[in-house]
């Protein structure tokens, strides 16, 4: 079996010495686990539907062109689209706690660039979030310069992602 988590070998031992020398990277990894813990959309037990769920006015995810418009069946076959954005709606889980209450979280929206150039997004209408805070950059693990783009994170606000990168932001209701 080639799963790290079936070996007991140097390919699944963490160097510990390294991880301390590579703190940004920790950092930002760790900050990547607070942030699926924290939010059950991003540990939903079932599939998305891609329609409205329990009342919601919109899909409980939504694939958006990088001009924030919604993909249609022809930008799926484009094979050089190497960019989109995905909208993954809070307030349609339909799963419920433990106390049979209905899960409602934050929604997110996911801007990743697989491409070799930088590509400029923009937000979707408000429809989707009115406003949005930035949460995770991979090219700004620490968020450093996140205050500066704050200020366009309304609908049609435009950023650029850069090659081979993603940006999540999360929605401020």
């Amino acid at each position: 079996n080639n799963n790290v988590y079936c070996q007991d070998s140097k390919i699944s031992w963490v160097d510990w010495d390294d991880a301390r020398l590579n703190s940004v990277l920790t950092e930002f990894t760790a900050q990547l686990a607070r942030l699926r813990a924290d939010h059950p959309v991003f540990r939903r037990r079932r599939f998305f539907q891609g329609r409205s769920i329990r009342g919601s006015n919109i899909e409980d995810i939504a694939w958006l062109r990088p001009d924030g418009q919604q993909m249609s069946e022809e930008d799926w076959n484009i094979p050089t689209t190497k960019s989109v954005a995905i909208f993954l709606n809070g307030r349609g889980i339909p799963e419920v706690d433990d106390l049979g209450e209905r899960i409602i979280d934050d929604s997110f929206l996911l801007l990743i660039n697989a491409h070799h150039r930088q590509i400029v997004f923009t937000l979707p209408d408000s429809v989707y979030g009115r406003s949005w805070e930035f949460v995770v950059d991979t090219t700004d693990p620490l968020l450093a310069n996140a205050r500066r783009k704050q200020r366009d994170a309304v609908p049609g606000g435009k950023f650029r992602v850069q090659a081979r990168a993603m940006l999540v932001l999360r929605c401020r209701y």
